[in-house]
């Protein structure tokens, strides 16, 4: 897509965002201001799923268990091995919201983490075509998770008004968790299985009006497939509690390779590595981020509160 064109769909948003959501407009001005760039490139970041409708986008694997003591709320996120050195951590704080920790790119003002109560929210793209110009886009909805007090009043809020584009949010904390399935025209609903878990990689798991899952990535139903067996197997095979370590080791597998939950940029799909993983426990208010892949992490991160 040329970048005329680009800045053509964003300047579409620039006035939607102004007059609906002022605090997530201001604080992208803020981040223009700060580093010198026009508003209009880091208004492009921020509508980066809406612009890139139907086109390539990142990938990952997602995970939610709440077990009798803990609540974990975990995934990978891949994509291509370049995108790693604009990783930023944020602990966000301010007055008049809650304090948040996340993981983002350069210039995002939301992607994945938790916040002071307890919030926790993840990403898994999914390719559908189509935006919706008066929906919230995908990452300023992740913002709007973390600004929120509960998973139910996170959840309600982005059924009321509707997200841009397609996408699984998966909005958690220490009691309830939901998979919202968006796409330019619909959301619904995935709740906890009968284990108090929900998984999803990157393809549509409910049917949806409108436009169709391009099925972009042919490793999504085998990553499906793939946790949902590894979940059952330690349900299966003990009977403690998982713990952290635990959905580490589900999220560094590498069964099925290249089509595997932990993945690195070799063999036939050679594009995509897994550029973090986060694994939170939401009644605790903890996380742990490895940069790189979780097997063989560059880096090793403690977020909490």
């Amino acid at each position: 897509m040329e970048w005329h064109t680009v800045r053509e769909i964003a300047n579409g948003w620039q006035g939607e965002i102004e007059q609906k959501w002022p605090k997530y407009y201001n604080e992208i001005q803020g981040i223009a201001n700060g580093s010198g760039l026009p508003f209009i490139d880091i208004l492009i970041l921020n509508i980066r799923t809406e612009i890139a409708f139907g086109m390539f986008n990142d990938g990952c694997t997602s995970l939610y268990w709440k077990t009798q003591t803990k609540s974990f709320l975990a995934q990978n996120w891949d994509w291509m091995e370049e995108q790693k050195q604009n990783l930023v951590i944020l602990d966000i704080t301010r007055d008049n919201g809650p304090r948040i920790k996340m993981i983002t790119e350069a210039g995002i003002i939301g992607k994945i983490g938790l916040n002071e109560f307890g919030v926790g929210v993840c990403l898994n793209a999914i390719k559908v075509p189509g935006y919706n110009l008066s929906r919230l886009p995908v990452h300023l909805a992740l913002r709007s998770v973390l600004d929120s007090q509960s998973a139910d009043d996170a959840a309600r809020w982005l059924q009321e008004i509707g997200i841009a584009a397609s996408a699984h949010i998966l909005i958690a904390d220490k009691g309830k968790a939901f998979g919202l399935e968006s796409t330019a025209e619909t959301i619904r609903i995935i709740g906890m299985d009968k284990e108090n878990r929900i998984v999803h990689a990157n393809h549509l798991l409910l049917e949806h009006d409108g436009p169709v899952d391009a099925g972009w990535l042919a490793d999504s139903p085998p990553r499906q497939q793939r946790i949902q067996q590894l979940n059952s197997e330690f349900g299966s095979s003990t009977d403690r509690e998982p713990d952290a370590t635990d959905i580490t080791h589900i999220l560094d597998d590498h069964d099925g390779f290249p089509f595997s939950i932990c993945r690195y940029e070799e063999g036939p799909l050679g594009m995509d590595a897994t550029l973090f993983s986060i694994v939170m426990e939401l009644r605790g208010r903890t996380a742990t981020v490895y940069l790189g892949r979780p097997c063989q992490p560059e880096e090793v991160i403690l977020l909490d509160f």
